[in-house]
């Protein structure tokens, strides 16, 4: 199994191929959302880019798992394939950037910078997973979540709590309308 792809080896061969799995963890990506991760594949192909040490690694994650929903906080299955591009670069000197003022462009958001001449797929991996991994987790988009009182998950069972809440700020106005309403 490799879990490197070696701009050397691009250099020296052409370009080069990887397919691998990992095991990431949730805690491993700072997820709390992230209750078990089956297997995450990814599938990278490296090739040599048309600026000088620039490199061009294309492939795609795909991963099948569960994630807790952020409104009812139960697991739900989740599956995602995502493709990416990314260009690599050596890493400019800090004396080159001080000097320099540059300006980003569209296609410079998928540009990284390498200083080892390895690539270590389940960095890469990690990296895209955090991408193609939703914000807010939602077992769908009908969930109604959890009762905000008695923590009932309202998707299973309604609770019986009062819906009115009373905000005390207002007793004053409160108390003007019932003694304008006894008049």
């Amino acid at each position: 199994m490799q879990t490197f792809l070696d701009f050397d080896s691009v250099d020296k061969y052409g370009p080069q191929h990887a397919d691998t799995t990992f095991a990431i963890s949730g805690e491993q990506l700072g997820r709390d959302e992230v209750d078990q991760l089956e297997k995450v594949e990814i599938q990278a192909h490296a090739d040599q880019g048309h600026l000088e040490g620039e490199y061009l690694v294309e492939g795609e994650i795909d991963m099948k798992g569960n994630l807790r929903c952020s409104r009812c906080l139960e697991p739900y299955s989740f599956a995602n394939r995502s493709p990416f591009r990314l260009r690599y670069r050596p890493r400019p000197d800090a004396a080159q950037l001080a000097e320099e003022e540059l300006e980003l462009g569209e296609s410079d958001l998928e540009v990284e910078y390498y200083s080892a001449r390895q690539l270590d797929l389940g960095e890469l991996a990690s990296e895209q997973l955090q991408l193609s991994l939703p914000m807010k987790p939602l077992c769908s988009d009908a969930c109604r979540g959890l009762c905000p009182q008695c923590g009932q998950n309202l998707n299973a069972q309604p609770c019986w709590c009062s819906t009115q809440t009373e905000d005390p700020r207002w007793a004053a106005l409160r108390q003007i309308r019932n003694e304008l309403q006894k008049k």
